[in-house]
């Protein structure tokens, strides 16, 4: 398994447990979320929007927020951060694989 797959796999987990996980943690996954969204994009070559529409918006916020957050909405911070990882990593992935590769 790839360190993003085993990002996404921990972020899963810790959306299942959010009620056992302090702000500090989910904070610290958050920030880790979007420094890993960031290295993909960059890695892919997409740039953030900058209209404020940005998934990297949403995360840094909720990261900042995370003392407030009721436990749902740090469950759909987490969940939405798996997801865009896991998006980037089958785009990157699809991007490094060889035409015709197997």
């Amino acid at each position: 398994m790839s360190s993003a797959t085993d990002f996404i796999s921990e972020l899963m987990r810790a959306a299942n447990e959010v009620h056992l996980l302090t702000t500090s943690e989910v904070s610290r996954l958050l920030d880790r979320a979007v420094d890993t969204i960031r290295d993909l994009r960059g890695q892919i070559g997409v740039k953030e929007n900058s209209l404020g529409r940005d998934v990297v918006v949403y995360l840094q916020t909720a990261s900042a927020r995370a003392k407030w957050l009721p436990l749902d909405q740090a469950k759909d911070a987490l969940l939405d951060a798996a997801s865009t990882i896991r998006t980037l990593k089958i785009v990157l992935d699809a991007k490094r694989k060889p035409l015709g590769g197997t």
